[in-house]
């Protein structure tokens, strides 16, 4: 397990990925969505932030929505991905890749730079 979640300003930009990836296997409803981001090191992610997201998948048709009925409780909200949720999170995927490459390019060239000038003479 990560020992600090992510600062939130970089979350905001990649939690859409994040959350389009935890339904690549199965449907899924709020709270496992939750707990997985959780385990994975994300930190505690509040239902304020994820059920709007999730809003805003089904309406851009990036998830569908399918009502089931709970095992002795409530029934739950499950979320899977449409075929235009999966190709947007290759497209997502292939985009972090880049963006990761850039950022990591950029900060070794800054850490080259001051390597080299604490070497120079």
């Amino acid at each position: 397990m990560h020992e600090r979640a992510p600062k939130s300003e970089w979350l905001r930009g990649v939690l859409e990925m994040c959350v389009l990836q935890t339904m690549v296997d199965e449907p899924t409803y709020g709270y496992a969505i939750t707990t997985r981001l959780a385990r994975a090191g994300f930190g505690e992610l509040k239902g304020g932030t994820l059920y709007p997201l999730l809003a805003r998948l089904e309406k851009k048709g990036l998830v569908s929505v399918e009502w089931r009925a709970g095992e002795g409780g409530p029934g739950r909200k499950y979320f899977a991905l449409t075929h235009d949720g999966r190709l947007e999170l290759e497209t997502a995927r292939r985009q972090w890749g880049d963006f990761v490459g850039i950022v990591s390019d950029h900060v070794g060239q800054a850490e080259r730079t001051r390597s080299t000038q604490e070497v120079s003479p």
